[in-house]
């Protein structure tokens, strides 16, 4: 990741509905929901959801996979994750005394006695 991947990355969280879509998907991981699902879920117009989605994708947040007629959308945790570890690579001039609490918040449904690889 660089300033400018991040950036974009952001911008298009910066909106209401495609912030409400992304944390749908990421909690939807690993099996993604239907683009026409999405719409439903979020309650938006079905050309509305897919100018999100489209928005969501060129900013490498999101990817989606045809399964015949469908379209199954999913979160990219691996991109998510590049960005939060760009935002917090020089986290509190590497004190870790002060980062500890943030690094721990960041993964509450994966406490640090959870087994490593059960974790996104």
């Amino acid at each position: 990741m660089d300033d400018i991947e991040t950036v974009e990355a952001l911008a298009a969280l910066a909106q209401p509905t495609r912030l409400a879509t992304f944390r749908l998907l990421v909690a939807r991981e690993p099996e993604g929901v239907p683009a026409g699902e999405l719409a439903r879920l979020i309650a938006v117009p079905q050309n509305t959801m897919s100018a999100h989605l489209a928005v969501l994708a060129r900013a490498g947040l999101i990817i989606g996979e045809r399964h015949s007629r469908q379209i199954i959308y999913r979160a990219d945790l691996a991109r998510f994750r590049a960005m939060t570890l760009y935002l917090v690579k020089d986290c509190c001039g590497g004190r870790p005394d002060i980062c500890a609490p943030l690094i721990a918040d960041l993964a509450p449904c994966c406490p640090p006695e959870t087994n490593k690889a059960s974790c996104p």
